[in-house]
């Protein structure tokens, strides 16, 4: 059973067994507690919240959104038009802050959201890029089907490329954290991005279970010079 329905049950049988004890000698200070509230302006709590409940509890009690609805409306906010940016990038953090957990990350694909996840790299808006980029380097993070994802949609060329030429630093930030992410401990990802890296960059080998070879490989993604625009 779901925790927070097994929780339900176990308020429910609490609170049926204390009403019953209740009705015979507290009706008239309920009556009077309520009066005395009335008289200096203050309300008495509510039966669920005095009772234990929580807001988990009457979700799952009365159906609330999931995290895979939440996730999918975040989406629909970032590729509507009738949506401005301000909203779009609070659609974009709760969306983040959704896929933290690799259960939500790896909804992402039956869901049908990695790829206009993916498409939002190349927004116009700098900060719809960054926080595309965020998002993407949060979902896989130490996990591997969403790494080999990212390989399957071909993202890691277009994160290379933004992390070495958009003009924004703090986009290109966020590109070099999701390549960081998607290509430690996974080979079949470092090996698309060596061969995607721009002139200048060796492209030997590079061991993708190898921190301090991905990391020197980082720093100098860091250090990249991008002319301003």
């Amino acid at each position: 059973m779901d925790a927070n329905m097994n929780n339900l049950l176990k308020w429910s049988i609490k609170a049926s067994t204390e009403n019953r004890a209740d009705d015979g000698d507290n009706n008239g200070a309920a009556a009077a507690a309520a009066a005395a509230a009335a008289a200096d302006g203050t309300t008495q709590p509510s039966s669920a919240a005095s009772r234990g409940l929580n807001p988990e509890m009457l979700s799952a009690l009365f159906g609330g959104p999931t995290d895979a609805d939440l996730m999918k409306a975040s989406m629909e906010a970032l590729r509507s038009d009738e949506v401005d940016l301000e909203n779009k990038l609070i659609a974009f953090d709760n969306f983040e802050q959704l896929i933290e957990g690799i259960d939500n990350a790896n909804n992402l694909e039956p869901l049908g959201l990695w790829t206009p996840l993916v498409e939002l790299l190349q927004h116009e808006e700098a900060e719809m890029r960054r926080m595309a980029a965020w998002c993407i380097g949060t979902a896989v993070q130490n996990n591997e089907k969403a790494q080999d994802k990212l390989v399957v949609l071909n993202a890691l060329p277009k994160l290379v490329t933004i992390s070495t030429t958009d003009s924004t630093p703090n986009v290109r930030k966020k590109a070099i954290y999701a390549i960081s992410s998607a290509v430690r401990n996974y080979q079949p990802a470092m090996d698309e991005v060596t061969k995607s890296l721009p002139e200048g960059y060796s492209r030997d080998k590079i061991d993708a279970g190898d921190m301090d070879a991905v990391d020197a490989l980082m720093d100098k993604l860091r250090a990249h010079q991008v002319e301003s625009a």
